[in-house]
């Protein structure tokens, strides 16, 4: 149970991924973000059964700081791409943004988040042993908090789209896309300062 209770703590609180659905769900694009959903839960599947079964011997805590500033690279291009997004109103105040996000954005920034990795290594290295969850059991374990985590950006992106539905004409979606590609900026920044800490201490 602990290892459910931190997993949805963790994937659950706001980050990129997160972010991202809030957008598609402010903007009209809830029902053709299922791919990036999907994605996002792809992503996790793979690093919860690749550190189930190797522990931390794919990725060190070492490599976490050079993962954050690749994610930080392609979390600011997400940022900017969601910041100049122009949104489409029509007459009966449906929106069109001109980009979805698909299945293969999901998978990449989710990979590259370091936020997803952080919940993945105390879940494979500590909480599985600790639970004597071995075998198939690890890789059952991991469709479940796979699950999970295309449930994380859904949420998000659902109660984005029950906001979005109160408000109309173009200025407050455009004001909405420049809010979220900012939180977006924000969290690179949070992944290139732990590359920077790394970096000034070695």
């Amino acid at each position: 149970m602990d290892i459910f209770l931190y997993a949805f703590s963790v994937m659950y609180s706001p980050g990129p991924v997160n972010f991202m659905g809030l957008n598609a769900g402010l903007t009209g694009k809830f029902r053709h973000c299922t791919g990036f959903f999907i994605g996002v839960g792809c992503a996790m599947l793979l690093l919860f059964a690749l550190f189930g079964y190797t522990g931390e011997a794919i990725i060190s805590q070492a490599a976490l700081p050079y993962i954050s500033l690749v994610g930080g690279v392609y979390t600011l291009y997400l940022a900017y791409q969601v910041f100049t997004a122009r949104t489409v109103v029509d007459e009966a105040s449906s929106t069109t943004p001109v980009k979805t996000l698909t299945f293969w954005n999901g998978l990449v920034i989710q990979l590259l988040n370091p936020k997803g990795i952080m919940a993945v290594l105390p879940i494979t290295s500590v909480m599985l042993p600790a639970a004597h969850i071995t075998g198939a059991s690890i890789f059952g374990v991991s469709v479940l908090l796979a699950i999970g985590a295309f449930g994380a950006p859904w949420i998000y992106a659902a109660l984005g789209a029950l906001l979005g539905r109160r408000i109309n004409g173009a200025s407050a979606f455009t004001w909405f896309n420049r809010c979220m590609g900012l939180a977006l900026a924000v969290c690179a920044y949070f992944m290139f300062h732990a590359f920077y800490l790394h970096w000034v201490q070695t």
